[in-house]
C-alpha cells in the first residue's frame, strides 16, 4: 500500500567528499557556491572512457552536507558532479527532478550546469524550469501536499560533466525532535570523491549506524557545533549479482537518527489518534447491518474485516498531520474511503463494540526497519492487532490488503518489525508472524487423455495459498461475463497445447476471503504429441529446466563473487507442484526420462516420470528456502543448479507397438 506519510527523502541519493576541507565546521553552501570544494580540481579527476568500457557514467563528486537541530529541523544540501562516459547515459541527466513538501519544507536549486572536462561552461542554468503539484494517481490515489521541480538542461552528451546542487530545509517536523538521514557511500557507480558531513550542536548526540565502511569518520568541535565527516575516494563500480542478499557486506552506508525512542513515537501517535475511535449512531447502525446474520464472534470479526477491507475504498490523505493522524469512523463512513490508519481505526472501534480489545500497529510496508534507530521516518503503514478472550497471542489484520484473508498478512512484512500502540500511549515492539514455507503453495494439474492422433482432451486445475494466492484472486476480483470466460479459457488452453480450445472455466470469487483460490478449465483437441512413423513425441507442458546450466555459467563468470546469496530469491519462500497425468492409447509405451532429485540449502527440486499401464505421469515439485549464505557458497549454488538442469526433457518419445492404434 502507499505510504502512511508523504515525507520522502530526495529522489536522488547523494553521498560524500573532500580531501582538502579545512575541517572545523560544515561549509555554508548557497547558490553562490561551495567554499569547501574547488570545482575545477574535481573536473580534473575526469575518467578516460576507454579505461572503463563497462561504465556509462561515473561520479567525480558525490557530496552531502546536513545540518541538524535537536528539534528535528534540518538543512540538507546534496551535490553531484557526474561525468557522462557513454551516449546511453546522457538522457538520464538531461532532466533532473526534485520534490519537496511546501507546507513544512523549503527547496532551493543552488545550481545546475554542464561543462567540458577542461571546465569550459556549456550551459550554466536550466533551459526549462517548471514547478508543479504532484497529482494523485488513479487506482489507489495518494493526496499529498508536494511539489515537483523539473529542470531541463542542454548540452549533455558523452564526454560532458553535469554539476548540480540543491538544498532541502525541514522547517517544522511532524514529531518534534525526530529525524533520520540515510547515506549510501556505495552508489553502484564508480566514485572519485565522496563526502558526507553531519553538523549538530555540541553536546547533542545523534544515533549513528555505519555499515561495511572500510574507512573511519572524523569528528571535530568548534563554535558550539560538532561535525561528523565521512570522506573517501576512488570507490569502484559495484556490479550487481543475481540472488544477492539485501543485507550484505558490500554496500557501505551511514544512517543518522535522533535519540528519540519507540516509546515516545508510540505516545505521540496515541495522542494523535485518541479522539478518533468514537462511534456515532450512524456508524453503529452500519456495523450492526454488517454483522447481521453472524452466529459467532468469529463470524462478526470476519464480516467487519471484509467490510472495511473491501467496501471502504483505499485513498491516502497525507495532507498536513493527516499523514500521521487517522480520520474518525464517522468521516470514513460518510466519504466511503480511508487510508491505512483510517481503516485500522474503524476496524479497531468496531471490534471494541463486540468486547474485543484491538490496537493500531505502525510499521514499514516493505520491512527492513532498523530497530536501533527509532524514527517515525521509518514507518509508513498501519494495521490492526487484536486479542481474543483468553488468548495470549495477537492476531493481525491489514485492512488495505483486500485480497488477504483474515489471519494472514502480506508477505512483505511477515517476520518484520511492528509497533503496537495502546490507548494510553504505551507500546510493544513485535515481530509479525511468518507463515510456514508450505503455506505458500501453488498447484497446477493437467489430467486427461491422448488420442492416437496426438490430441489431448482433459482438465487443467490451479490452486494457490498464502503468498501464492494473489494472482488468482486478482484475476477473478470481479465477476466475468460469458465472453470473458470463454476468452480466458482459450488463453489457458493454448498456453498449454498448440491449437487447444478451452471451455467450462470454473473459478471462485476473488474477493471471497473464505474461498480457496481455485480455477479449472476444460481443454479440448490440444496438440500434445507429434506423430513420427511408429513413434509419437509428446511435448512436456512444463518445459525444460536445462537453461539453469547456462545461468550457472553466467553466475560463475563473476569471479570472485562479492555478495552473499539469498536463498529466498531463487525459488521464493514457497512450494510449486506441477502434475501432468495422461492416459495414452493401448499399446503406447513412453521412453521415460531419468528422475531428477536435487536438494541443497538453497531449496529442493524433484522431477518424476512414470508409466503405469496406459497412464503416463510427469510430476515436478519445487521447494524454496530461506537463509543467507556467504559468497564462497557460490560453487555449491551452481552445482545444485546444474543438478536441476539435468531435467532437460523437453520432449518424451512414445513407442507404439505394431498394430496399436
Amino acid at each position: 500500500p502507499p505510504p502512511m506519510s508523504s515525507h520522502l527523502r530526495p529522489a536522488v541519493v547523494l553521498l560524500a567528499l573532500s580531501a582538502s576541507l579545512a575541517f572545523a565546521q560544515s561549509p555554508r553552501i548557497t547558490p553562490k557556491g561551495d567554499p569547501s570544494v574547488k570545482a575545477d580540481t574535481i573536473y580534473r579527476l575526469a575518467i578516460d572512457p576507454a579505461e572503463r568500457p563497462e561504465e556509462s557514467s561515473a561520479f567525480l563528486l558525490d557530496d552531502g552536507v546536513v545540518r541538524i537541530e535537536p528539534d528535528g529541523r534540518t538543512s540538507s544540501t546534496y551535490r553531484q558532479i557526474v561525468q557522462i562516459l557513454r551516449p546511453e547515459a546522457a538522457d538520464g541527466y538531461r532532466e533532473q527532478r526534485f520534490s519537496y513538501a511546501p507546507n513544512h519544507q523549503r527547496f532551493t536549486l543552488n545550481w545546475i550546469r554542464v561543462v567540458r572536462r577542461d571546465g569550459t561552461v556549456i550551459s550554466d542554468k536550466p533551459t526549462q524550469l517548471q514547478e508543479s503539484d504532484v497529482p494523485a494517481q488513479l487506482g489507489n490515489p495518494t493526496y499529498a501536499s508536494r511539489k515537483v521541480i523539473r529542470a531541463s538542461v542542454s548540452g549533455v552528451e558523452a564526454g560532458t560533466i553535469v554539476d548540480f546542487s540543491y538544498t532541502t530545509e525541514e522547517l517544522k517536523p511532524f514529531l518534534a525532535g525526530d529525524f533520520m538521514e540515510s547515506w549510501g557511500v556505495s552508489t553502484g557507480l564508480s566514485v572519485r570523491r565522496s563526502r558526507y558531513i553531519v553538523d549538530v550542536p555540541a553536546g547533542f548526540t545523534p544515533r549513528i549506524r555505519e555499515q561495511n565502511l572500510n574507512f573511519s569518520r572524523t569528528e571535530s568541535t568548534a563554535n558550539g557545533r560538532h561535525v561528523y565527516m565521512w570522506a573517501t575516494k576512488d570507490l569502484p563500480k559495484i556490479k550487481p549479482e543475481v540472488f544477492a542478499s539485501d543485507s550484505n557486506g558490500v554496500y557501505m552506508s551511514v544512517a543518522v537518527s535522533s535519540p528519540t525512542t519507540w516509546s515516545r513515537i508510540g505516545a505521540w501517535y496515541a495522542d494523535n489518534a485518541r479522539s478518533r475511535y468514537a462511534l456515532t449512531p450512524q456508524v453503529e447502525a452500519r456495523i450492526a447491518e454488517t454483522v447481521k446474520g453472524a452466529r459467532t464472534l468469529d463470524d462478526s470479526i470476519r464480516a467487519v474485516h471484509r467490510w472495511v477491507a473491501q467496501d471502504i475504498r483505499y485513498v491516502s490523505i497525507a495532507l498536513g498531520l493527516g499523514g500521521y493522524q487517522p480520520r474518525t469512523p464517522a468521516e470514513v463512513l460518510r466519504t466511503g474511503y480511508g487510508d491505512c490508519k483510517d481503516k485500522a481505526t474503524l476496524f479497531i472501534a468496531a471490534l471494541e463494540r463486540f468486547g474485543v480489545t484491538a490496537y493500531p500497529v505502525i510499521l514499514n510496508s516493505g520491512g527492513g526497519v532498523r530497530r536501533e534507530l527509532a524514527s517515525i521516518e521509518q514507518l509508513d503503514h498501519a494495521v490492526a492487532a487484536y486479542k481474543r478472550t483468553g488468548k495470549a497471542e495477537y492476531e493481525f489484520a491489514d485492512l488495505t490488503a483486500d485480497f488477504t484473508p483474515l489471519g494472514e498478512l502480506p508477505f512483505s512484512y511477515q517476520g518484520e518489525f511492528g509497533l503496537v500502540i495502546h490507548r494510553d500511549g504505551s507500546v510493544e515492539q513485535v515481530t509479525f508472524p511468518k507463515a510456514a514455507l508450505a503455506g505458500n503453495r501453488t498447484e497446477r494439474r493437467i489430467v486427461g487423455t491422448l488420442s492416437a492422433e496426438g490430441l489431448f482432451d482433459g482438465v487443467y486445475e490451479e490452486t494457490g495459498t498464502g503468498a501464492r494466492q494473489y494472482d488468482l484472486r486478482s484475476a477473478f476480483e470481479n465477476p466475468i461475463d460469458s465472453a470473458q470466460r470463454a476468452k480466458a479459457a482459450d488463453a489457458v488452453a493454448t498456453n498449454l497445447f498448440e491449437g487447444a480450445e478451452g471451455d467450462s472455466l470454473s473459478a471462485f470469487a476473488g474477493k471471497d476471503l473464505a474461498a480457496t483460490p481455485r480455477m479449472t478449465v476444460r481443454i479440448r483437441h490440444g496438440k500434445a504429441a507429434s506423430m513420427a512413423g511408429t513413434s509419437a513425441i509428446i511435448t512436456n507442458p512444463f518445459g525444460s529446466m536445462g537453461g539453469l546450466a547456462g545461468s550457472a555459467r553466467e553466475i560463475e563468470s563473476t569471479n570472485p563473487r562479492m555478495f552473499p546469496i539469498d536463498a529466498q530469491k531463487i525459488f521464493g519462500f514457497g512450494e510449486s507442484y506441477l502434475e501432468f497425468r495422461v492416459t495414452m492409447p493401448e499399446g503406447w509405451r513412453a521412453q521415460l526420462p531419468p528422475a531428477v532429485a536435487a536438494k541443497s540449502v538453497f531449496g529442493s527440486y524433484v522431477a518424476e516420470y512414470a508409466q503405469a499401464g496406459r497412464e503416463l505421469l510427469l510430476r515436478r515439485t519445487i521447494t524454496g528456502a530461506s537463509g543467507v549464505y556467504p559468497p564462497d557458497q557460490v560453487k555449491a549454488l551452481t552445482s545444485w543448479m546444474r543438478d536441476i538442469a539435468r531435467d532437460d526433457a523437453k520432449l518424451i518419445v512414445i513407442e507404439r507397438k505394431p498394430g496399436a492404434p
